[in-house]
């Protein structure tokens, strides 16, 4: 408890500096802000004011990005608020997001418009350390359900990952870094553009060493490293003023040493993993700017190919190859009708194909087991609407969609999402209410041994309300969200292990935030979230217990000092509260807690020349141990130091 004191003091903090700047003529300010507020897309699929939404979002902006040097996507995420992570073990391990207390696999996650949740996993989820960096823009984080935009797998939020697109004269970069665990990284790109081209590529490699993934802690010493080539770009063309057409496209490649579990004697030296994932996008925008009409056509395609495989050794003795062919394709279609300026109205249509091809084959004391699933594909139609108005000081969106599965039949969502701005004092009151849907993947409706073709979606119904305040002048802002998501027909087992509609979860919780410029060189940034996810499954016997794995109390701290025009300087600080866990090892698996923890990372940057830069980071300071899933350990403190040339 006397952690999270220490983070409520910046945030009274923000408040105190307030009382003491000289006032200002707020609604000269506040008009100007509003101006100046940054334009986000993720929320209702438009170019919006983020000053005009209602919903919780944040925008992790390339300054930001640039500060931190992270050197994955789920690195840079762990500090964000609503938020809980798990990662068993170092980089290229699993890495899993929990929004608002949702599963990991409630939450969608997309890549320039292209959905990358592996439709080979039988929850659909994603895996966040396959994704680098490189290339990267923005990233937006919508929270809550988003089902009447996005359809299935939105039940908790939406993560968009948006990369650049280049302007100016050509622009050349390479980066080499090196430090802990035997890490290495080399990284080179080019943006720009020609005439009526906008381009942007990079590429990279990382190799780490690594270390036990079941924890030097239980006598494990076998080192997990992992190594990942990546290569990013996107490219935009102007065929006509008002008609553009747009290309992305991302590859990864990886290998990476895994364990047969946490703890003691779960090292194994034979067991790998082999990545393959590819997503892809092209895309047609018309808008004419003396049109009331303007829209997009895109197809879309992700593949996702994993392959595992362990021999046997002394504490393990058995064997096991597999492998996970995974596709999605998408058309889609989008258009916004501008029938005044207060009011946007947002049609789309889109239809995607899921198709899987799996085999497993083992052998063990018991015999040799096969499962072969063979080439499965589903289809999922969707149509919705938006509108978005504003009148005064009131801005709203709406929306509504129908879903149409093979399997299952319909999905019916639906979002409201009101704000209301009071100029004259900086304050919005804002509240969202709406659903969500899951569509259950190929595995659970026709796995051979555990699927049901008779499967019903996972549902959510969510809402929030909140209040942020604006101190206009004095450059700080802060807010505070109530929230509540209620999970209906989660997918569970029956006694012979077949899939059902049998689960319920219940999530809520407090989310705070504030930031502030001290000064134009210094900015600090707050957050605290406590979350209460419960199990509230009727038949089960854990009902009403807490969902494993998700802190009640969690709260971040980033400070900003930029102490030259050439050098800056980032500290940020994490602390996870207490957690709940199962030990998997013991039959019934008994619950556990996982203590608390605080990590402290610093992160440096200095530019020698114009051209070259250097920049340095240390996670885990103080080299704190701490597990984020029973018995896997994590980093514990690693330095970082590299070189970036810009031509």
């Amino acid at each position: 408890m006397k952690l999270i004191k220490f983070f409520w003091f910046p945030i009274f903090a923000l408040i105190l500096l307030n009382r003491f700047l000289p006032a200002q003529e707020v609604l000269k300010d506040s008009i100007g802000i509003f101006r100046l507020s940054p334009i986000v897309v993720t929320a209702t699929k438009t170019s919006t004011s983020l000053l005009e939404l209602a919903n919780s979002i944040t925008i992790i902006d390339s300054a930001e990005l640039a500060n931190k040097r992270s050197l994955n996507l789920f690195d840079l995420l762990r500090s964000e608020y609503g938020l809980s992570y798990t990662q068993q073990s170092g980089a290229g391990s699993l890495s899993q997001i929990y929004l608002r207390g949702g599963s990991p696999s409630h939450t969608l996650v997309l890549l320039d418009g292209i959905e990358v949740n592996m439709p080979n996993d039988p929850s659909n989820t994603y895996d966040f350390s396959a994704l680098s960096l490189d290339n990267v823009e923005r990233i937006e984080i919508l929270r809550g359900p988003q089902s009447t935009l996005y359809g299935s797998d939105a039940l908790a939020g939406v993560i968009n990952v948006i990369t650049k697109m280049g302007t100016g004269h050509n622009k050349f970069f390479v980066s080499s870094e090196a430090g802990t665990f035997n890490t290495f990284k080399l990284s080179g790109g080019i943006n720009g553009s020609l005439n009526n081209l906008r381009y942007s590529a990079s590429i990279s490699k990382m190799k780490t060493d690594g270390f036990s993934s079941a924890s030097e802690k239980y006598g494990n010493t076998e080192k997990d490293g992992a190594e990942r080539n990546s290569f990013a770009m996107r490219a935009g063309y102007s065929i006509l003023p008002e008609l553009d057409l747009n290309f992305a496209a991302r590859f990864t490649k990886a290998d990476i040493d895994y364990d047969q579990f946490g703890g003691e004697f779960g090292d194994d030296p034979t067991y790998v993993f082999h990545l393959e994932e590819g997503s892809y996008r092209a895309e047609a925008k018309y808008k004419n700017p003396t049109s009331l009409f303007d829209q997009t056509v895109g197809v879309s395609f992700h593949k996702n190919l994993r392959k595992y495989s362990y021999d046997s050794t002394l504490f393990n003795p058995s064997s096991s190859h597999s492998l996970y062919d995974g596709r999605k394709l998408k058309f889609d279609w989008q258009g916004n009708l501008f029938l005044t300026k207060n009011n946007t109205i947002t049609l789309g249509a889109e239809t995607e194909e899921e198709t899987v091809i799996s085999e497993f084959f083992s052998s063990s004391l018991f015999g040799d087991f096969e499962s072969v699933f063979p080439k499965t594909s589903s289809r999922t139609s969707g149509i919705y609407i938006q509108s978005q108005n504003r009148l005064n000081n009131i801005f709203s969106s709406i929306g509504i969609r129908l879903d149409k599965h093979e399997k299952f039949g319909t999905a019916f969502t639906y979002r409201i999402a009101p704000a209301y701005i009071l100029w004259s004092t900086g304050t919005k009151l804002k509240a969202t209410l709406g659903t969500g849907f899951k569509a259950p993947s190929l595995f659970y409706l026709f796995d051979p041994a555990f699927g049901n073709p008779d499967l019903l979606p996972e549902k959510s119904f969510g809402f929030d309300i909140g209040i942020e305040q604006y101190f206009w002048s004095a450059g700080i802002n802060i807010g505070v969200n109530y929230f509540q998501n209620n999970f209906s027909d989660l997918f569970g087992f029956d006694e012979n292990f077949k899939t059902i509609n049998i689960n319920k979860a219940e999530t809520r919780g407090i989310e705070f935030y504030g930031s502030a410029f001290i000064s134009k060189n210094i900015e600090y940034k707050v957050n605290y979230t406590y979350t209460e996810a419960k199990d509230r499954s009727e038949s089960s016997s854990e009902k009403d217990l807490t969902l494993i794995r998700r802190p009640k109390h969690k709260a971040a701290f980033n400070l900003n000092y930029q102490f030259s025009n050439a050098g800056n300087a980032n500290i940020e600080m994490i602390y996870v509260g207490d957690r709940e866990d199962k030990d998997f090892s013991k039959y019934p698996a008994e619950r556990v807690i996982l203590k608390s923890y605080l990590i402290t990372n610093i992160y440096v940057s200095y530019k020698l020349f114009e051209m070259i830069e250097l920049f340095g980071r240390i996670e885990n300071l103080f080299d704190n141990y701490y597990e984020q899933v029973l018995g896997y350990a994590s980093p514990g403190r690693a330095a970082y130091g590299g070189i970036k040339v810009s031509l």
